[in-house]
């Protein structure tokens, strides 16, 4: 699945939401949609089945945590949760990196790119949102340049 077919296939009460013009966050609910791919292929291995379990928890935290901060009235709470946000990416990373033996050279390369982009999303959002006062979201665009392979996912 590659991220321009699947932005078609978000409900509009996701992407209607101010929420969604936050590019970590549209990158993250992906990323979050292609592991479920990942984790499937892990969970076949039993040494790798722990691993999924851990992975499939850190991947899903991270657009759950920007979706919560985004929401937070001052930007030292939101600030507070893209931090969150920004530990369960990197966990994630650190995850993938351990299930590089099983998926396929492609895959982990991807995923190491994506998560890789949405922690310097946040990077650069969190020093903002410490600077911000109250909730601004028609502000709440952040947005980098985008590796293209990014958005073409390959399966496991």
């Amino acid at each position: 699945m590659n991220y321009d077919d699947w932005v078609k296939t978000v409900p509009n009460e996701i992407t209607g939401d101010s929420l969604w013009k936050v590019e970590a966050y549209r990158l993250a609910l992906f990323l979050s949609e292609i592991c479920w791919q990942d984790v499937s292929k892990l969970v076949k291995d039993k040494r790798t089945r722990s691993l999924a379990d851990q992975l499939y928890r850190a991947v899903g935290s991270i657009s759950a945590n920007i979706a919560e901060g985004y929401s937070k009235s001052t930007g030292r709470d939101r600030a507070r949760f893209y931090e969150y946000s920004l530990g369960s990416a990197r966990e994630s990373r650190d995850w993938y990196y351990k299930a590089h033996h099983i998926l396929s050279e492609d895959v982990f390369n991807h995923r190491m790119s994506l998560t890789t982009q949405i922690i310097r999303l946040l990077l650069k959002m969190v020093p903002q949102q410490r600077k911000s006062k109250g909730i601004r979201e028609e502000d709440g665009i952040y947005e980098t340049n985008t590796l293209q392979d990014i958005h073409n996912a390959p399966m496991p």
